[in-house]
């Protein structure tokens, strides 16, 4: 955004997600977050007393919930080659769950190629709503729905077609 547009822009958008709530939990069953886990997560109360606005620190709590990956590949907890937060395993998921009563994680932060992608045997799911991301991948986004009995649908999001340019030999 700062390349693309200018400075002030930026600003602005960063003044606004440093307001927006960090996590949701739908019915009591769903935890919803942008990026995932961390391991100095243990109550969901150190989540609601998160003081918004707030930027977002270098590491901690509230830096896991929003850059934190799963890692299949992992057991525990593992560095992340993003360089900031942690990846986590599917072991972590089902000690996280059950530790809070819960049935889904519901994150994003990650492009996935058909929108969304289960994880961790359904426990997790990645959901990433734009398609053709930053014009650089070929991805379907999706979002999905939760109805009253909590039954996630998804509804798929393809990358439109790229219209043909006078004398562009290569686009459809």
């Amino acid at each position: 955004c700062k390349r693309r547009y200018n400075i002030k822009l930026w600003k602005t958008f960063t003044d606004c997600f440093n307001c927006l709530p960090v996590c949701a939990v739908i019915d009591e069953k769903i935890f919803c977050t942008h990026g995932g886990l961390s391991p100095e997560l243990k109550s969901m109360e150190q989540i609601r007393n998160i003081v918004r606005p707030s930027d977002v620190p270098d590491s901690g709590l509230l830096c896991d919930l929003l850059w934190s990956d799963p890692d299949k590949d992992i057991a525990g907890w593992g560095d992340n080659d993003r360089g900031v937060s942690y990846t986590f395993g599917p072991d972590v998921i089902t000690k996280f769950l059950n530790r809070h009563d819960l049935d889904l994680i519901c994150r994003a932060h990650q492009v996935v190629e058909d929108g969304y992608e289960f994880f961790a045997k359904r426990q997790l799911v990645t959901l990433f709503s734009a398609p053709n991301y930053c014009g650089e991948f070929d991805n379907a986004g999706a979002m999905m729905s939760v109805d009253d009995s909590l039954m996630c649908s998804f509804q798929i999001l393809k990358p439109a077609e790229k219209k043909r340019r006078f004398g562009d030999k290569y686009a459809k």
